[in-house]
């Protein structure tokens, strides 16, 4: 009579859970607990893990950024506009900046309860070189809490025109590079919107934005187009991708700017006549500056 295989022994009561695999090595769990990615057994429902994946995906492409500022200086800043919980802000300092000597992050938000919070969770999970703002871009650009210089600017679905202040401090930091993710880009398609009339006896090319949907559609696009001539017109060199598959996310387009201090000669020219042309002049501000 054959004998019976020995039953296994349970697993002890307090035994921690594996590991995720869609958990990179060397990530705190407790942070990801935290920030509600995982549950507090350890698990990833289907947003949390879509969530993961945009934040894991995006540290690919800022990592690289990352190295090179530390290796050329010694020392690296980065400030996160509209940092919201600090996602971004958490996963870089957890994967790239906890095992350094050097680097801090700055995040940069409006609503004083996620600055607390975060504040709270940097102290708790002993991120010394993490400090938060409760300030809008425009005080955060003279503020004395923040250094005259910053690297690396970042703005995650920073919505609408926070993307554009996100923008205006990094120009005004001299930032080595610039990586953004623009979200509801509403403010260009609203003066689209609003001049449709007028703009039907300057150009034909008003019938791109005739109806609601092509409106919305052609602001965002021409949104992120005025962006990148504005940051080639101040001597960066961009690459546009996306970010990750549409499936993940509508809000996909990553704008990535590498400062070179060679303007792109004709970009502020070309963003001009564009204004014009489609009878967007009253913007010239934001995107001409």
């Amino acid at each position: 009579m054959a004998k019976s295989k020995p039953a296994k022994p349970a697993p002890a009561a307090d035994a921690k859970p594996a590991v995720h695999p869609d958990i990179r090595p060397g990530q705190s769990i407790e942070l990801l607990k935290e920030l509600h990615i995982l549950t507090r057994e350890g698990q990833l429902n289907q947003d949390s893990r879509r969530k993961l994946k945009q934040v894991y995906h995006l540290y690919q492409f800022i990592e690289p950024l990352l190295a090179e500022v530390l290796a050329g200086t010694g020392d690296l800043t980065l400030a996160d506009h509209g940092a919201g919980k600090s996602y971004l802000g958490f996963i870089l300092y957890d994967l790239f900046l906890k095992s350094k000597e050097a680097g801090t992050v700055y995040g940069i938000e409006t609503r004083k309860e996620l600055v607390a919070h975060s504040r709270e969770l940097a102290a708790r999970l002993d991120f010394p070189r993490m400090k938060f703002l409760d300030v809008s871009v425009e005080e955060s650009t003279g503020s004395a809490e923040l250094p005259d210089r910053i690297a690396v600017v970042t703005a995650l679905h920073a919505c609408n025109t926070a993307t554009d202040d996100a923008i205006r401090f990094a120009l005004a930091k001299q930032a080595r590079f610039v990586v953004l993710v623009p979200c509801c880009q509403a403010e260009v398609a609203s003066v689209l919107r609003k001049n449709k009339n007028a703009s039907f006896g300057l150009t034909p090319l008003s019938e791109i934005w005739r109806h609601p949907i092509h409106t919305r559609e052609f602001g965002s696009q021409l949104t992120n187009v005025l962006r990148c001539l504005q940051l080639e017109a101040h001597g960066y060199q961009l690459t546009v991708t996306e970010l990750v598959g549409w499936e993940h996310s509508m809000k996909n387009e990553l704008i990535i700017a590498r400062r070179t201090d060679a303007p792109r000669k004709n970009a502020m020219e070309r963003l001009e006549k564009i204004l014009e042309e489609l009878n967007l002049t009253e913007l010239r501000s934001r995107f001409a500056c």
